[in-house]
């Protein structure tokens, strides 16, 4: 007696048909209620755009703080350097003005928009000083 061997295949794939809708229907249950949630949390705290600007505000004043953020990883904590080049004396190499526009614009290895425009302004003249 010989068996047929399309059955066996059949009910895998059959099984596995059956498996990719049952967890496509979980999944979109999921996506509505993440995106609930964020709707949510988006209502109690006044929005998503306030909150981004009060994020921006708290640390838009400290260059030390925005460096750390932002520039330390190529950079260094403290400015010597590493993937990027040495900012211990970038001001007596560059003026405000072309800081301003290296954090802004990128240059060389350094993608553009690292900073906001008002972090750039509070950098460029934090850097400048450095001489």
């Amino acid at each position: 007696m010989r068996r047929n061997p399309v059955v066996p295949y059949a009910l895998i794939a059959l099984l596995g048909i059956l498996a990719v809708i049952v967890i496509s229907v979980i999944g979109l249950d999921q996506r509505e209620q993440i995106h609930q949630a964020e709707e949510g949390e988006q209502t109690e705290e006044g929005g998503e755009s306030s909150e981004g600007e009060s994020s921006e505000g708290e640390t838009s004043d400290d260059p030390e703080a925005i460096f750390e953020s932002n520039c330390s990883s190529c950079h260094g904590a403290d400015l010597s350097g590493g993937v990027g080049p040495d900012l211990t004396q970038v001001g007596s190499k560059l003026s405000e003005e072309e800081i301003h526009d290296v954090i802004i614009n990128g240059r060389g290895s350094m993608p553009a928009g690292m900073a906001t425009e008002q972090e750039a302004e509070v950098l460029a003249a934090w850097l400048a000083e450095k001489k």
